[in-house]
């Protein structure tokens, strides 16, 4: 089972990180209004970075790390990401 690390773009502009091990269906959680809280109010949100890890600790791991970045880092990590 792969677990993902990934980061969203909600309506208001805000980031948001996360962590699970089904990717289509957290993000379609946090669409719907059944995610986090803190997306609920910002629906909706795109996925605008992910990263795979080995498992749960891995994934929750990197999801504190990410958490710790500021957002200039947050914005400079998703696009490497998109530049491929």
């Amino acid at each position: 089972m792969t677990w993902w690390v990934y980061i969203l773009r909600c309506a208001d502009g805000t980031l948001y990180t996360g962590a699970t091990n089904d990717l289509d269906r957290r993000l379609a959680a946090h669409n719907a209004g059944r995610g986090a809280k803190y997306t609920r109010a910002r629906r909706p949100v795109a996925l605008v970075y992910r990263e795979a890890a080995a498992d749960k600790s891995a994934a929750l791991q990197r999801e504190a790390a990410l958490k710790k970045l500021a957002r200039a880092a947050k914005l400079r990590l998703i696009a490497g990401a998109e530049r491929g």
